[in-house]
């Protein structure tokens, strides 16, 4: 065969990529407990499904003839794959190869798998370790020159690196020590995973330590510390955890903005009317409740998917199914603040209702929110700042929304509840209660004199609460179409079935009108 002698070369050539850093770099990284990039797609990806782009690239060692001894392979492996059938592609960084970092990446790498992700509109899974195809100090000496931040493409990259956000799902995985560009490229996803062994920081404990903070990775920025202030949003126990929650975050999603999410089939019966919802709400409105619950009761069984459940807690967020379809959810947590909005849950807000928008999910909110924060550290954290940007994110969208009123619906907060200028669908369960302020706090204002010029003070304060509750009741508002329908909660999930039936012929392919922020 002509070719032999090239396809012995190809061959030689690939067995170098396979063996990646080398065997004692392979060991190490499994005597961490770590996977190695080639064995983290393995697992991610449909088996056999992994076509990878530039597995020959690296830098290669050649004898005085001019035959290779060795190839030391760039440290970025990426391809095309599918994942539950369905087309991705994959990016992944080497740690066996100078701990991912640049002085052994060729930055054309994934970048192309950016690209490519945007160009083939398909979903992008990032496997992040180390810096990412970032800095090393080391590389003063390798290229004989400092890198100005954002050369040599830098710019470009980060660009379609954040641009992707608007075109297709960007999911990323932080499975070692992730700084640098490595955490920026993290962070810049809608979907964000990190293992409890890995952490992720701008900058890692030996910098920090010049600060005068000696910190270990983990008290520097373990997977506790970035899941609660909102930067990644979930962290499990294992790689393999990890692969699964990127499999079933892409399962909701459309492969980009220009299709349309899945509809899967659903034996969940949507007349489904479950009697526990008569008891989930308690008479005593100082008392609270759980809220998962009455999520999974409303959704299609098993099928919510929560996101950032360590950050802006008084309000639960993620993906879920009705009837098959999927939606983004909102829901209160009243044991947090009371459902109260602080500006960690504005943000929140703002990011989930960004990512409805540019991927056409119907949006659900279950409501139980007696206003903003209040207080000086309310004040000193911009929450009526950070609160108008969420309702003006709210008021941007265009998909459809569904709102039920569990409970309070007090203040600026309050209003939050819906889009403004459009059309929405809007319930009320007979538990909901709601106004300007709530009467708690604000009788003894507004009705002081009265108050103090009574014989018994504190009876007038009761017998004027009394009466002023009874014109607060929401058949009152019903009457005056203030509020559309009271219902009986057990109609709950029938009604949002419906909503989800009546959304389906709304929902359009193309670019949202406010592309999602990182």
């Amino acid at each position: 065969m002509p070719w032999t002698p090239e396809l012995d070369e190809l061959a030689r050539r690939t067995a170098f990529a396979a063996q990646m850093g080398g065997a004692d770099k392979v060991k190490r990284q499994h005597d961490a407990g770590r996977l190695t990039v080639r064995e983290r797609i393995d697992q991610l990806v449909d088996a056999g499904s992994f076509h990878e782009v530039g597995a020959l690239s690296g830098i290669a060692d050649y004898d005085a003839s001019g035959q290779v001894r060795h190839v030391t392979p760039a440290n970025c492996v990426f391809g095309r794959a599918r994942i539950e059938g369905r087309s991705v592609v994959v990016v992944g960084d080497d740690f066996t190869v100078r701990g991912g970092s640049a002085d052994a990446s060729i930055s054309n790498k994934p970048l192309m798998a950016e690209d490519m992700a945007a160009q083939f509109r398909l979903p992008v899974v990032r496997i992040i370790e180390g810096s990412g195809g970032g800095g090393s100090v080391k590389t003063i000496e390798t290229t004989g020159a400092s890198n100005l931040p954002g050369g040599i493409g830098g710019t470009r990259g980060f660009y379609v690196t954040t641009a992707n956000l608007a075109e297709v799902p960007v999911v990323a995985l932080g499975l070692g020590s992730v700084a640098g560009l490595g955490a920026a490229r993290l962070a810049a996803s809608h979907y964000s995973v990190m293992t409890s062994q890995s952490a992720m920081f701008v900058a890692g404990p030996p910098v920090v330590a010049r600060l005068g903070q000696p910190l270990t990775k983990q008290e520097l920025g373990g997977a506790d510390i970035q899941t609660r202030s909102g930067a990644v949003d979930a962290a499990v126990a294992t790689e393999a955890q990890a692969f699964a929650n990127a499999r079933r975050f892409l399962s909701y999603l459309p492969a980009s903005v220009h299709s349309l999410p899945p509809v899967l089939p659903s034996s969940d019966d949507p007349a489904r009317a479950d009697a526990a919802l008569l008891r989930a709400i308690p008479r005593n409105r100082r008392s609270v409740y759980k809220m998962r619950p009455i999520i999974e009761s409303v959704l299609d069984a098993g099928s919510f998917f929560e996101m950032g459940a360590n950050f802006g807690r008084s309000i639960i967020t993620g993906l879920g199914r009705l009837q098959g379809q999927p939606v983004l959810l909102l829901a209160s947590d009243p044991y947090h603040y009371g459902g109260a909005w602080g500006p960690d849950t504005c943000q929140k807000v703002v990011r989930h209702v960004d990512l409805a928008e540019t991927f056409h999910l119907p949006v659900v909110y279950l409501m139980d929110c007696p206003g903003f924060m209040i207080g000086l550290e309310a004040e000193r954290g911009a929450t009526i700042r950070h609160g108008v940007r969420a309702m003006a994110a709210m008021n941007q969208t265009s998909v459809p929304w569904c709102t039920v009123i569990v409970r309070n619906a007090f203040g600026v907060a309050g209003a939050a509840h819906q889009p403004a200028g459009r059309l929405s669908l809007r319930y009320a369960w007979p538990s909901a209660y709601w106004g300007s302020l709530p009467l708690e706090g604000g009788i003894e204002a507004a009705y002081r004199a009265e108050i103090e010029a009574a014989a018994d003070p504190r009876a007038k304060l009761a017998e004027i609460e009394t009466r002023l509750n009874a014109l607060r009741s929401p058949f009152r508002s019903a009457e005056k179409f203030w509020v559309e329908e009271i219902i009986d909660p057990r109609q709950t999930r029938a009604l949002l079935c419906d909503f989800a039936r009546l959304a389906e012929p709304l929902r359009t392919p193309g670019y949202a009108r406010m592309a999602i922020r990182p």
